[in-house]
């Protein structure tokens, strides 16, 4: 009788036992299905808030762009307007005689290389005044070296170059630009390049020699005006050879050369579309001749002023932007007046690095 109780006491938890375990299987069987699903949900990202993405009609997923802003590929900057000559056709007179300092003008040269600069252009009055050129030798070393700029020159009349200077920075420069209006010393006494017993075109042939000895690419700058417009300067230029023969029309900047407010009077330097044409097609046979009229010359560079202040000439006259050290190129190069299509038309890039230019010195 005891083991019949007994017995049927152990089949009975056994029923109990199988029914708990069944219940405990469905229930793990329905968690590891949750599971699956949750982790399938993860997967696929439905599991965390997604952004909303607007699609637009396939027509329009382009919108128009607004004006880009201008890159300062080629920039002229005149850090001085001090100048042992007195030209009288100059259109960047010494009005002021303030020069930034070294480590400021670094700096805005770096804000024009992060904005896109490939080419510098020192130009004054005369870039060697300053520190008995010295200081733009620094800066075209900085240039060079620092901002690894493809191309560093300098405008200059070059009446206080030495040679020591080519010893110590002609390695960073790629380009000279001499000025020279006329080959007849007379002429250019009346233009007011002359200075005393010195020879302007005797300077300039030794310039030219310094250049290749030195490798540094020749160039000449000539103003095309009242008192040289009828010279024939073919044999001269061919003699000399420089890489470029940029030759200018004689043009007048209100406030500069022209106005109540001018330190120069212009006017008398003026010659017609028509000569500068006639000059022109008597050099036609110069290769390195690039001409520069005043519809191509006026708005077509980038000028900085000794303040690096973009200058804007549309106007027949110079007026300035804020300054890039106080509000960025981008900012200051919007007021600049720059026309790019004009530049490229005149041929405001080419090549101007001398590693490029291939030259037998």
């Amino acid at each position: 009788m005891g083991m019949l109780l007994s017995t049927a006491l152990a089949m009975g938890l056994l029923s109990l036992f199988q029914q708990q375990l069944g219940s405990l299987w469905s229930g793990l069987a329905i968690l590891f299905c949750g599971l699956r699903l949750a982790l399938r949900w993860l997967g696929s990202g439905r599991g965390q808030p997604q952004p909303q993405v607007r699609t637009m009609p396939e027509e329009t997923l382009e919108e128009p762009k607004g004006p880009q802003s201008t890159i300062p590929v080629s920039v002229n900057y005149h850090f001085t307007r001090q100048c042992n000559y007195k030209c009288g056709f100059c259109f960047h007179t010494a009005k002021t005689s303030f020069v930034l300092p070294l480590e400021e003008a670094k700096r805005g040269l770096l804000l024009l290389k992060q904005a896109g600069m490939e080419k510098i252009n020192f130009s004054g009055g005369e870039p060697f005044l300053q520190d008995r050129g010295e200081y733009v030798g620094k800066l075209v070393r900085f240039c060079k070296e620092e901002l690894a700029l493809p191309s560093v020159s300098i405008v200059s009349n070059g009446s206080l170059i030495r040679e020591k200077w080519f010893r110590d920075y002609g390695d960073y420069l790629d380009i000279l630009a001499i000025s020279c209006d006329s080959f007849n010393e007379d002429v250019n006494v009346l233009i007011g390049r002359g200075q005393g017993k010195k020879n302007h075109v005797e300077n300039l042939q030794k310039l030219r020699k310094w250049c290749r000895d030195y490798k540094v690419a020749f160039k000449i700058n000539s103003v095309i005006n009242r008192f040289n417009v009828d010279e024939d300067m073919n044999e001269h230029i061919k003699a000399l050879n420089p890489v470029r023969w940029k030759v200018f029309q004689c043009l007048l900047i209100e406030g500069e050369n022209s106005g109540e407010a001018a330190l120069r009077e212009a006017e008398r330097f003026l010659i017609s579309n028509e000569e500068f044409e006639a000059f022109l097609e008597r050099h036609q046979e110069v290769s390195c001749l690039v001409p520069e009229s005043n519809q191509k010359m006026k708005d077509s560079y980038l000028i900085l002023d000794e303040y690096m202040r973009f200058l804007n000439c549309t106007g027949g006259r110079k007026d300035p932007s804020r300054s890039i050290l106080d509000v960025g190129v981008e900012e200051a190069i919007k007021f600049s007046g720059f026309d790019e299509k004009m530049f490229l038309k005149r041929g405001g890039k080419y090549v101007w690095s001398k590693a490029d230019l291939k030259l037998d010195w």
